[in-house]
């Protein structure tokens, strides 16, 4: 089983035309997800690999092909307009790749859904692969990943391949992995996933991947030793970054207390979650939770 996407979501790419909305729509229906349909404004009527319509509007890709999850390349000055068209369009699953969209765009856009029936990974994020349903939106290499029981949510695009490739090597397979994304500002959030994880049956243990700036790791930690009954680790990166610096994300920065890496990791370890201790330990500790 996985969380939020499986074999019978019908996927669209939002910017299907461009260079690497072309490519990675075609890695993704290589992987085995079914493309319907994209959507490049002024380039309706066209075909994409032969066979997937390329439509002007979201509105007429779904009502057409039925499509219910969208995976989005489009620059970030539109992003935050491409988004809301998916949402307006019914579109229940939105993973926004894009890098760079302004905080105040993605305020907006994360307010204007609150109250709708859609969930939103990312901006600035990987997306979001089932391996067992053969099924991948987004930009993570398929082929590190296999079918298993154990789900990853991470902050880090990179770090989400380096745990994946540790767990694939150790023979532990992946339910659904999701990059949630390095934004300061983002759709779904720890918690959320760790709800879905939590309620799928097939899922018996989680990696989770944090990093320094902001309080999502201690409002996970809060859930987990409220909710939580599965085998939990996570690793927390940037505990040698220092203060008022940022690193990499957006959300890598250090403002106060709370956005350090050692508030984050006391607070997850208070909740049951074993710390792994440097990236290269992520399987080892997450394969000695769950003996």
């Amino acid at each position: 089983m996985s969380i939020l996407v499986d074999k019978n979501t019908r996927l669209l790419v939002q910017g299907i035309t461009g260079r690497e909305g072309s490519y990675h729509a075609q890695r993704s229906a290589e992987y085995g997800a079914h493309l319907v349909a994209g959507v490049t404004p002024g380039k309706g009527g066209q075909q994409f690999m032969d066979s997937v319509p390329v439509f002007d509007t979201v509105q007429n890709a779904v009502g057409k092909t039925g499509a219910d999850a969208s995976l989005i390349f489009v620059p970030p000055a539109f992003a935050a307009d491409a988004i809301v068209e998916a949402v307006d369009a019914g579109i229940k699953v939105i993973a926004c790749i894009t890098e760079g969209i302004p905080v105040q765009d993605t305020i907006k856009v994360v307010r204007y859904i609150r109250d709708k029936d859609v969930s939103l990974i990312g901006p600035n994020c990987p997306g979001i692969i089932s391996p067992g349903e053969n099924f991948k939106m987004g930009i993570m290499p398929g082929h590190i990943h296999m079918s298993g029981t154990t789900g990853v949510v991470s902050r880090s695009g990179t770090l989400t391949y380096e745990a994946v490739s540790q767990l694939t090597a150790l023979n532990i397979g992946q339910s659904t992995c999701v990059g949630i994304g390095g934004d300061p500002v983002s759709g779904v959030t720890f918690i959320d996933i760790l709800e879905k994880f939590q309620r799928d049956p097939d899922t018996d243990s989680v990696v989770m991947i944090g990093e320094i700036g902001g309080t999502k790791e201690q409002e996970a930690a809060e859930y987990i030793k409220s909710h939580f009954t599965k085998p939990i680790v996570s690793l927390i990166v940037g505990q040698s970054a220092p203060p008022g610096k940022r690193m990499g994300h957006a959300g890598a920065i250090i403002t106060g207390s709370a956005g350090k890496a050692e508030e984050k990791i006391k607070a997850l370890s208070s909740a049951g979650v074993a710390i792994v201790p440097r990236p290269g330990a992520i399987g080892t500790t997450l394969q000695q939770a769950i003996i």
